[in-house]
């Protein structure tokens, strides 16, 4: 089986990489500022499905550069789906809980109403609904707070700053489930095979780490993990201001994902310690 990926140095497409039967291509193939190069390579390859694993993830620049952010997360994914139900091959969607308005404390469900807060979510809300107008076989996986070994995420930050200062003010008010790229990879892979079978199974689904938790305490299990005596002290969301609103819902309803393609929501402690691992800090 071939299974297509757009992304080859991001966090989860270095994972899908490693998984077998993936070909992974670069912006130097198909950049996605080039929807319609996308789809050609799709074409040309005629691979069993696809997976799009690249995007534009500035999620501050994006308040600035938000025509480009949704040709790169909105106009290609569009296009790469066109491609797909021209050729009748799966189209898998890596997507985000920033196409909600984080409001509440309850966990987002697949079907509930969108509300990007800023242009980075508003440019992959786009993204979601071109790759549903084009009525082939898909699935959008939303998920949250990506980290991994590779690339630039919360827990290497963490353990960078932790190592220069004792104590920190981490935000506390916003709620998600940290997720691995190494899972988001193997489901997105997964649910591109089932796909192939059962093109009934296409639709909206969530798929994060589990229990959720805030990030000062993610912050507090990176440092007791990794043996590191730095004190977070845990802030409201309006003492970090940033360019961009982040939600402080990012809770994902996960049932969905689990019932349908028997992919269970991962632990993230069990992530981070695979992650300390492999950088070589002590958990």
């Amino acid at each position: 089986m071939t299974i297509l990926v757009f992304g080859k140095t991001g966090q989860v497409a270095r994972e899908l990489a490693a998984l077998e039967g993936t070909e992974c291509y670069g912006r130097d193939t198909a950049d996605l500022e080039n929807p319609v190069a996308c789809a050609a390579l799709i074409h040309s390859k005629r691979p069993e499905a696809v997976i799009n694993a690249a995007a534009y993830t500035a999620v501050d620049k994006a308040e600035e550069e938000e025509p480009r952010a949704t040709t790169i997360n909105g106009a290609a994914p569009g296009a790469m789906a066109r491609a797909c139900a021209t050729l009748a091959i799966p189209f898998v969607q890596i997507s985000t809980d920033y196409v909600f308005d984080g409001g509440g404390d309850l966990p987002w469900q697949p079907e509930d109403r969108t509300a990007p807060l800023g242009g980075y979510g508003r440019s992959k809300l786009a993204g979601e609904q071109a790759v549903r107008t084009a009525l082939g076989t898909h699935a959008i996986l939303r998920t949250s707070w990506v980290v991994s070994p590779h690339g630039s995420n919360f827990v290497k930050t963490m353990l960078r700053l932790g190592a220069e200062r004792d104590a920190l003010n981490i935000v506390a008010d916003q709620i998600g489930g940290p997720t691995g790229a190494a899972e988001i990879a193997a489901a997105c892979h997964a649910i591109a095979r089932q796909l192939i079978g059962d093109p009934a199974k296409s639709g909206t689904y969530h798929f994060s780490g589990a229990p959720d938790v805030s990030w000062a305490d993610f912050a507090r299990e990176i440092f007791a993990r990794s043996q590191r005596d730095c004190t977070v002290t845990g802030i409201p969301s309006s003492e970090y201001p940033t360019p961009a609103q982040r939600p402080l819902n990012s809770r994902l309803d996960c049932r969905a994902t689990e019932t349908v393609f028997d992919i269970p929501r991962p632990d993230w402690r069990e992530t981070l310690t695979d992650i300390l691992k492999d950088l070589g800090a002590r958990s």
